[in-house]
Formats: C-alpha cells, structure tokens, sequence
C-alpha cells in the first residue's frame, strides 16, 4: 500500500520542477530580450564575407551564416522581436475579446447570438490560415503580424469572456449593487471587467507560446519580420537553403523557438493547475 502512494505524492514535486526548470529557461530568454548586448556584445547585422559559413567554435558559438554575421548574436538579438510580436498579439487579441466577450453577455439574445456566431466562424478556420488573411488585409511586416496573430487569438478568448462574464452578471454581488441603484455602467466596469478579466491571466499565459510560434511560422513564410531583422522565424528561412552545408543556421534559432514556447507553455499549465486546485468545487 504505501508503496503505490509514492508515485502519486510525487507528482506534485515533479510538476514543481519542471515549472522551476522552465521558469529558468525563460529568465535567460528574458534577459536575452530585455538587454541582448549583455548575453551578445557582437552586432548581429555585421557581415564578414570572409567568415562566412564557419562552423560552431569558440569565437563563434553558434558559427557564422552565409554573409558571415554571428549567428549567436542574431539568436539573442532576435529574441526581442519573436517574444515582443507574440506578448503584443496575446495582449491586443485579449483587449479584443473583452470588448467582444462582455458585448456578447450583455447586449442580449440578439447581439448574443451575432457576436457569438461570428466568433464560432473564425474559430472553424485554422489559425494559421486566419492570420495568412488577415496579413493580405494587413501588409507584411512585424505590424502585420502581430495583429494577424491577435485576431486568431481573440475569437476563443471572447468565449472565456463571455462564460465568465454571465457567471459574474448573476452573482450576489452583482444584484446587490443593482438593488442598491448603482448606474449599470458603473456595475460593469467595478464588479463584471475585474472579475472577468482577472482568470484570464493565466489563459493569457497558455496561449502566448502558441502566439510566438505562429508569429514566427509567417516570419517563415515571408510574412512577418524581413531581412536582415534577426527573427527565429526569418532566420529558418534564411537557413533552409544551407542545411546541408551549415546545419547551424537553422538549427540553433529552432532550438530557441522550441525551448521558448515550451517553456512558457509548462508555466502556463502549471499556473493553471494550480488556480484549478484552489478554485471551490
């Protein structure tokens, strides 16, 4: 018997870890971000034709692409805009869907089912696709992208919202406030925003690594950031025609995209797990 709880009460723990582990992961990717001249001194646009093409070594960590720039040095500097494209997008599709999610619970059956109707639509289409159409709407470009990747993003916040928002607009509370003759716009923005938007957060958490890989899978596809910006999703397309001669292009910009929406989707599961156990049943 005591045997078999072992497992079980380890669960917790190794969950711990790996949050820990992918928490340390994204520390380094922040600073990365944040202060890249502290991780890469090495100017990431500067060419040397000479130098082009030199494998992994002591000098250059992650060897040198075909126009001889440092290929560590475009990693680290291009961490700010794959992160900055995807935290801007989540941000941007949240404010939308809380517009969207509170339009929906309190307009109505009508604007209910308009509202609600329109997000069912643009959530039977993948996102990807979406957000291609809407960068042909848009233009190509870091703008571009990263309001394609809210928009994929909003439709299924706003169902959240609206969940949420109905769950809050029949509470106690809620009715009290009314009771005691409080204006309704007033209600809505003290009692039903804050209480709405609050869950969301850890949602917001999940959903950003989806975001940064999306926003890097139009960069490679010549959508997003252009040349010679230092993007993961730019620089894969950059090193697909090298793989055989130079592996290093592709593989390390790769490896810090994988690492990065890992890491930030293991913290946002595990902040959810861990909301969930503290929510009442």
């Amino acid at each position: 018997m005591s045997t078999s709880r072992h497992p079980a009460g380890n669960r917790p723990c190794a969950a711990t870890a790996t949050a820990a582990a992918a928490a340390l992961v994204l520390a380094v990717i922040l600073l990365a971000a944040l202060a890249p001249q502290l991780l890469a001194p090495d100017d990431p646009a500067a060419t040397d034709p000479a130098r082009a093409l030199l494998p992994p070594d002591g000098h250059h960590w992650f060897g040198t692409d075909q126009l001889g720039r440092d290929v560590f040095a475009r990693v680290v500097h291009g961490t700010r805009y794959s992160l900055a494209i995807g935290a801007a997008a989540t941000g941007v599709g949240l404010g939308q869907a809380v517009v969207w999610g509170l339009g929906a619970a309190l307009l109505g059956r009508f604007g209910d089912a308009v509202l609600m109707r329109a997000a069912d639509a643009l959530l039977a289409l993948p996102g990807l696709l979406l957000a291609l159409l809407v960068v042909l709407i848009t233009g190509k470009g870091v703008l571009g992208t990263t309001l394609a990747v809210a928009v994929g993003t909003a439709p299924g916040f706003a169902r959240v919202v609206r969940s949420q928002a109905l769950v809050v607009r029949r509470s106690g509370y809620v009715d009290a406030a009314v009771g005691l003759g409080v204006p309704r716009p007033l209600v809505v923005v003290r009692h039903i925003v804050p209480n709405t938007v609050g869950p969301l957060m850890v949602l917001a958490t999940v959903t950003l690594g989806a975001s940064i890989s999306t926003g890097a899978a139009l960069s490679y596809l010549g959508l997003g950031a252009q040349p010679p910006t230092p993007e993961w999703g730019a620089m894969l397309t950059e090193g697909q025609g090298y793989l055989e001669q130079a592996w290093w292009i592709a593989l390390f910009p790769g490896l810090l995209l994988v690492g990065t929406v890992l890491a930030v989707t293991v913290i946002g599961r595990h902040a959810q797990a861990r909301t969930e156990e503290r929510s009442p049943r």
